[in-house]
């Protein structure tokens, strides 16, 4: 059901993969909304994906840009707002990689190049997509940007890697960024941290299956699907959430606020503590 939350409102949505990403959700949601939009990705992952399924589904169009480029940046927010016709309302970063994780390097023995290129691609490109914005003053006043996120940015997940420093970067940039773009223009900054999500990259991470269904144990409302995210990340681009900025904002079922749950202890054969 649609409620039109984003009608009239102009966006750029990056990270659609395919129909299993994340922001792939995001944009179909936001169609249902009411907004217009374009889709940016890297080149690269444009030639992996099937991102022209979906500009066709939403009447789209597509931008490639590296996000790690200034340039290239400032291209996709002038072609933007030349193709939209105004301002953009709303950001959505979905951006991550981790060469280290991929390659199966121990956190211990990180490789410093891989480790500065996953910052570069996944923490600075949001730096650098707030700035060339702010700069060419391309989001309206109350619009929304909102980034993912996870909770290995708070708390120690052995197999998160580098990403987990990554993540707590981007994080820190929301709420640094979300200040001064507050101050100036009254954009609005957040990052949602995501329950573990079956999408491409979540997928590829070695024993996925096993800690989805562990946090899916863990949550009292069980693990947030893709869907779930995208309509809490509408809320966040609507006019509903105007004055929540700076803020990580846990989307995880509880999970995030539990200690342990009945059913793993039940798992392991342990006996619910009870006073």
């Amino acid at each position: 059901m649609a409620y039109n939350l984003l009608k009239g409102k102009r966006g750029i949505i990056s990270g659609a993969l395919n129909s299993s990403s994340i922001a792939w959700k995001v944009a179909e949601k936001a169609h249902e909304e009411g907004a217009t939009f374009v889709l940016t990705n890297a080149p690269i992952a444009m030639r992996m994906g099937e991102l022209n399924g979906l500009a066709e589904q939403t009447g789209s169009q597509i931008i490639a840009a590296d996000a790690t480029s200034v340039e290239d940046l400032t291209n996709l927010y002038i072609q933007s707002q030349e193709i939209l016709g105004g301002k953009i309302d709303f950001v959505l970063h979905s951006i991550g990689m981790s060469v280290n994780v991929r390659k199966n390097i121990p956190y211990t023995e990180t490789n410093y190049d891989f480790f500065q290129k996953g910052i570069d691609v996944s923490a600075l490109s949001f730096h650098k997509m707030l700035s060339v914005a702010k700069k060419l003053d391309a989001i309206s006043e109350w619009g929304s940007v909102v980034a993912l996120t996870y909770a290995a940015a708070q708390r120690t997940y052995s197999f998160y890697n580098d990403m987990a420093d990554i993540k707590a970067m981007l994080e820190s940039i929301a709420r640094s960024f979300g200040y001064h773009y507050g101050v100036d223009k009254k954009v609005r900054i957040n990052t949602v941290s995501q329950s573990p999500t079956k999408t491409t990259a979540g997928s590829g991470i070695k024993g996925f299956g096993d800690f989805f269904d562990y946090a899916d144990a863990m949550s009292p409302l069980g693990n947030a699907s893709a869907e779930q995210c995208a309509d809490y990340c509408i809320t966040l681009f609507s006019d509903l959430t105007r004055m929540v900025t700076m803020q990580n904002l846990y989307h995880d079922g509880g999970y995030s606020s539990v200690g342990v749950s009945a059913e793993v202890l039940n798992k392991y054969d342990i006996k619910e503590i009870t006073e």
